[in-house]
C-alpha cells in the first residue's frame, strides 16, 4: 500500500506541474493575458483576437507538445529497457531518418501540411518494417550466444547503420533543395511546434501506448534481470520484446510526424525519474510520460517567447536544456 501511495503520489505531482506548465503556455507570449482573459478565451466568451490567438494557436500548440513529449519519453524508456542500454533514445534505431526524408522529399515537391505529415508518416512506417525485417531474429527468437546483450547489441547495429544511411540521404536532399525551402526543412529537422494544427492523433496515441504498455510493466521489470531469468520466470521474452519494439516505434513515429526531430526528451526523462524513483516500469512508464509532456511544453514556451515575436525550434532549447543535464546525471552516478 506504502508502494501504492508512492507512486500515486509522484503521478499527482507530476500531473500537477504538467497543468500549471500548460497553463503558462496559454497565457504567455507575445501577447501575455492574465488568469481572467485566459478563462475568456478558453470559453468562448472572448470572441476577439486574444481568444483567437488561444483557442486557434496556443492550445493545439501545447497539447501538441504535451503529446510529443509524452510519446517521446515513453518511447525512450521502452528503448532503454529493449536494448538494455541506458545511451538508448526513440531516435537509436533509424525510426526519425526514415520519417525525416519522407518529409524532406514532400518539402522538396512543395506539398500542403497535411502531405508532409503523410510523408513523414510513411517514411517512419518504411524504416520501422525495414528495420523489424532485418533484425526479426533478435526480436522474436534471441536466444543466442552472449544472450540478451549480443541480442540488444546487434539490433543497436542494426538501427545506427539504417540511422546513418538516412542521414545521408537527407543531406543530400538538402543540398539540392533551393534556398527558400531550406529553412523550413531545416526547422522541422530540429523539431518544431509552430505549424502544429492537429493534436488529436498525437494525444490519443499517447494514452494508447500507455495503456498497452502498463500491462508489460512487470514483464520489462523481469527483463532486466536478463532473459535467461525472464525466460525461467514464464515470461515469453520473444513475444515481449517484439511488442515493446512496435509500441516504441510508433511512440517515436506519431511524434516526429507531428512536431518533427525533437532530441535529449526521449534520452533525459527516464535517466530523471529513474534516478529520483527507482527503475520499477510500473511506476516508471506513467511518471515519464506526465514529466516528458511537461518538459517539452516548458522548451517549447522557452522556444516561442525568449526572442519573442521570433521563434526557435524547439529541439534547439531541448538539446541545450539536455546536454548539461545529462552530463550532469552522467557525472553523479557513482562509478
Amino acid at each position: 500500500m506504502s508502494e501504492f501511495r508512492r507512486a500515486l503520489a509522484l503521478w499527482l505531482a507530476l500531473a500537477l506541474a504538467s497543468v500549471v506548465v500548460f497553463a503558462a503556455s496559454l497565457a504567455l507570449g507575445s501577447v501575455s493575458l492574465d488568469m481572467r482573459e485566459l478563462w475568456q478565451a478558453l470559453s468562448g466568451a472572448d470572441t476577439g483576437t486574444a481568444g483567437a490567438i488561444v483557442r486557434e494557436l496556443r492550445l493545439p500548440r501545447a497539447a501538441a507538445a504535451f503529446a510529443c513529449g509524452g510519446l517521446l519519453a515513453l518511447s525512450g524508456a521502452l528503448m532503454q529497457v529493449l536494448l538494455r542500454n541506458p545511451l538508448a533514445e526513440p531516435y537509436v534505431l533509424g525510426v526519425s531518418g526514415g520519417a525525416s526524408v519522407g518529409a524532406l522529399l514532400a518539402m522538396l515537391v512543395l506539398a500542403p501540411w497535411w502531405g508532409v505529415q503523410a510523408a513523414a508518416a510513411v517514411g517512419a512506417l518504411c524504416s520501422m518494417l525495414l528495420v523489424a525485417t532485418l533484425a526479426r531474429r533478435d526480436l522474436l527468437h534471441p536466444q543466442v550466444q552472449g544472450g540478451h546483450r549480443e541480442a540488444g547489441a546487434r539490433l543497436l547495429l542494426t538501427g545506427v547503420i539504417l540511422a546513418a544511411g538516412w542521414g545521408a540521404v537527407i543531406t543530400l536532399i538538402l543540398a539540392v533543395a533551393p534556398e527558400s525551402r531550406l529553412r523550413g526543412m531545416l526547422f522541422w529537422l530540429t523539431g518544431d511546434l509552430g505549424g502544429t494544427a492537429s493534436y488529436g492523433g498525437a494525444l490519443a496515441t499517447m494514452i494508447v501506448a500507455l495503456l498497452l504498455a502498463m500491462p508489460m510493466a512487470r514483464a520489462l521489470n523481469v527483463m532486466l534481470l536478463g532473459e535467461t531469468v525472464a525466460q525461467s520466470l514464464g515470461v515469453r521474452v520473444g513475444r515481449v520484446r517484439l511488442l515493446t519494439f512496435l509500441l516504441a516505434s510508433v511512440c517515436i513515429a506519431v511524434a516526429i510526424t507531428t512536431a518533427g526531430s525533437i532530441g535529449f526528451i526521449g534520452l533525459v526523462v527516464p535517466h530523471l525519474v529513474r534516478l529520483a524513483w527507482g527503475n520499477d516500469q510500473r511506476l516508471l512508464l506513467p511518471a515519464a510520460v506526465l514529466l516528458g509532456g511537461a518538459l517539452l511544453m516548458a522548451a517549447d514556451l522557452v522556444a516561442r517567447t525568449v526572442i519573442a515575436p521570433a521563434q526557435l525550434p524547439v529541439g534547439v532549447i531541448t538539446a541545450l536544456l539536455g546536454v548539461p543535464t545529462f552530463l550532469y546525471l552522467l557525472l553523479r552516478r557513482p562509478r
